[in-house]
């Protein structure tokens, strides 16, 4: 995927975009997935919203990650209320809250220079009917993994100016593709019924690797290397170590 690409339609460059990490019922994570692969994708394009990716987590076996985006904060006001007060949330929104514990770790950001965002031109998901009866282990398709690096307040424009200068570089050496790149949109939540994490000041990378080797070049590579953007941070960074679901435009 080519973040150089210039002509991108606005909706698939998602210029507003929400990370949402979902604590489920132990056990539960499956029936989520089939349900929203199924029913939670066109659906909720038709309203406007372009959804990125979902995922399973390889390290936490009971959460589900999935990305949405927007094309401004109004069109997110405008889709979410279509969407949430719709028929089709209407018809599926107890089976899946039935699968969770908690859905209200959101993060809402925007991309860290212009051409970060996420180009999904060309992507193509497979359709439902495609998915149905391929087991889990028939589609993992390599790993997706979304860096959050909190930073002190003031400090995202600066971080990722270096990020852009001095990571970006060693990430293509080592042959890791940066998928997109963000930092918080601190714009008021158009939508208040679903809550985000206000207060944020967070710069996220997003990388994909063919395979698990790939992946673990990376690493060895990564600790061997010096972290010159380790000052700005608040915290250590969160790491996010991804599996992308059979309809997953994203991966």
């Amino acid at each position: 995927m080519d973040l150089a690409r210039n002509e991108m339609s606005p909706r698939l460059a998602s210029p507003v975009m929400e990370l949402r990490q979902y604590t489920l019922k132990p056990g539960r994570r499956e029936t989520l997935i089939a349900l929203f692969d199924r029913e939670f994708i066109e659906t909720q394009e038709a309203t406007g919203m372009t959804v990125i990716g979902q995922f399973r987590d390889l390290d936490r076996p009971d959460m589900f990650v999935w990305l949405r985006g927007f094309e401004d904060m109004e069109v997110r006001k405008d889709a979410l209320t279509a969407f949430y007060g719709g028929p089709v949330w209407t018809r599926h929104r107890d089976a899946a809250n039935a699968t969770m514990i908690d859905s209200d770790d959101v993060l809402l950001l925007k991309p860290a220079w212009q051409s970060a965002r996420f180009d999904l031109s060309g992507l193509h998901r497979p359709a439902a009917s495609d998915v149905e009866n391929r087991s889990r282990e028939s589609h993992l398709d390599g790993i997706v993994e979304i860096q959050i690096h909190h930073l002190r307040p003031g400090m995202e424009a600066g971080f990722a100016e270096r990020f852009q200068a001095e990571a970006v570089p060693q990430l293509a050496a080592n042959g890791t593709r940066l998928l997109g790149a963000f930092v918080s949109e601190h714009a008021e939540n158009t939508f208040p019924r679903l809550p985000v994490r206000a207060g944020e000041n967070v710069f996220i990378a997003v990388l994909g690797f063919d395979d698990e080797t790939a992946h673990a070049r990376y690493s060895v590579a990564l600790a061997a290397s010096r972290d010159t953007l380790q000052a700005d941070r608040a915290k250590p960074a969160e790491v996010l170590r991804l599996t992308p679901t059979a309809r997953s435009l994203l991966r």
